[in-house]
């Protein structure tokens, strides 16, 4: 039971569902993430680590960027059809249609520039 309240818990946050549906679509590092979101690079972090904490996400090192993808293959089978079910109930949601439209134009080598701006050390 222990493990299924952690799991809820991760996933009551709005910020830590908007990861889960973005690297649903692709792998993304810290700073592209913080640019969609539009949230502080710190806090995106921290999202990361305790979905990282639950086994709903990983990561790997692409030359100079951390790479964040969605785990799916490395959860229980319960917690995957939970996760599959709520993905599939936010699929609708105007705002995560609207977050994945516009995460389309982000990437991570034009945000290398504005580093400073958005505190991303890419």
């Amino acid at each position: 039971m222990r493990e299924l309240l952690k799991l809820l818990r991760t996933l009551s946050d709005p910020n830590r569902l908007k990861i889960l549906k973005l690297l649903e679509e692709r792998s993304m590092c810290v700073c592209e993430l913080t640019e969609a979101l539009r949230i502080s690079q710190p806090a995106v972090s921290k999202h990361l680590r305790t979905l990282e904490h639950c086994g709903l996400v990983g990561f790997k090192k692409e030359g100079l960027w951390v790479m964040y993808f969605l785990n799916e293959d490395s959860l229980d089978p319960r917690a995957a059809r939970l996760l599959e079910e709520l993905m599939d109930w936010l699929d609708g949601e105007p705002e995560i249609l609207n977050l994945k439209a516009s995460s389309l134009l982000i990437n991570r080598e034009s945000i290398k520039g504005r580093q400073n701006r958005n505190g991303c050390r890419c």
